[in-house]
């Protein structure tokens, strides 16, 4: 069976090196060495200059939504995983959705401003499949408005723009590490934040709200990650280089041998780009529905990111209705791409893509 992803494992002996430190130190969460190390490599390697290591990505959110003091309404994209609203939903903050560009897939700048309102605190863009945003005109728009920025950068590890990491753009970023990631730590995730006392709010907030031992300032959770979580980071963060040039060449493959049969993501131009998806957009639902059967077929499945779209689910009020996003979403799917796709089995996904066109 080939799945739209598979889990990179590193070296076992190289993570059990990891695990018998947590053996002799007998510190396995709050905070622990690993932890500590894990956020200093990766500040260095991404470039930022503050990382908040905590479960899961969709914490990551949440814990963005709290640090910032969000209320009322905040305007985000419909395309989407569901956790990008549902977090919203579940801290009692309304989406309100603006349509995407048709050919970028992310955020279009002038949906952004329609939507804004008087209840409106923030803007929550998505770098969706990894593709930066338009992050100057969105600044500029939230500005503007005196509006907090929010970046899901779920998809985004790595990716610079103009020289600098796209994670320093707005108020925080969030990541997710989960285990379907280019980076992962089995699950996880991080917050990026630029303010040294937005930084603390949030390490009281992922640990119940503590301060210290007399001290509770917060209304906090539990949001930390663990030491054998860490410990996988470390060892993948050794084999980032490796990873990402056997993505780019799976990618760029797709890429040369199904132009002109679908339509492609089209990437920021200021922008670096991880490879950690392909997306492929086909001329109708129909058509996709038939590619997708011959695959399934053959027990290749790609991954319908992202469907359905998200103006479109039915706990959201009032009704909203995204037409770019919603055609889009009927229209794409992503195709297989991880470190140990062989080539012959590339060689079958291209081809039964191929016949079924």
């Amino acid at each position: 069976m080939v799945n739209v992803t598979k889990t990179y494992l590193p070296d076992k002996e190289r993570y059990k090196k990891y695990i018998d430190e947590i053996y002799a130190n007998g510190w396995v969460t709050n905070n622990g060495a690993l932890v500590q190390r894990l956020e200093k490599r990766l500040a260095e390697y991404l470039g930022v200059k503050n990382i908040v290591l905590v479960s899961n990505g969709t914490v990551a959110l949440e814990i963005a939504y709290r640090t910032l003091g969000l209320k009322g309404f905040v305007v985000t994209t419909p395309f989407s995983f569901v956790a990008t609203t549902s977090s919203l939903v579940t801290n009692d903050l309304l989406p309100i959705f603006a349509d995407i560009d048709e050919k970028s897939f992310n955020l279009d700048p002038k949906s952004i401003e329609n939507a804004i309102t008087k209840n409106t605190s923030a803007i929550l863009p998505v770098h969706v499949f990894g593709n930066s945003c338009e992050v100057e005109r969105i600044a500029s728009i939230a500005k503007k408005h005196e509006l907090k920025v929010i970046y899901d950068a779920a998809h985004a590890f790595g990716v610079k723009y103009k020289g600098q990491s796209v994670l320093n753009y707005g108020d925080i970023s969030t990541l997710s590490f989960h285990a379907t990631k280019l980076f992962h730590t089995i699950e996880g995730g991080a917050l990026i934040i630029n303010d040294d006392a937005l930084v603390q709010k949030a390490r009281y907030l992922i640990n119940f709200g503590i301060k210290n031992e007399e001290e509770i300032p917060e209304l906090g959770t539990n949001a930390k990650m663990n030491e054998f979580e860490a410990a996988m980071g470390l060892c993948i963060l050794d084999d980032m280089q490796l990873i990402e040039e056997k993505r780019k060449a799976i990618y760029e493959r797709y890429a040369r041998e199904l132009k002109g049969l679908v339509v492609f993501q089209e990437r920021n131009s200021e922008a670096t780009y991880n490879y950690s998806y392909f997306p492929a957009v086909f001329q109708s639902e129909e058509q996709l529905k038939r590619v997708q059967k011959a695959l399934n077929a053959e027990d290749v499945f790609p991954r319908r990111y992202f469907y359905p779209s998200l103006d479109t689910l039915n706990y959201i009020e009032p009704k909203q209705y995204m037409p770019k996003s919603r055609d889009i979403s009927t229209r794409i799917f992503c195709l297989p791409i991880y470190p140990e796709l062989a080539d012959e089995i590339q060689t079958k996904i291209i081809g039964i893509i191929k016949k079924a066109l």
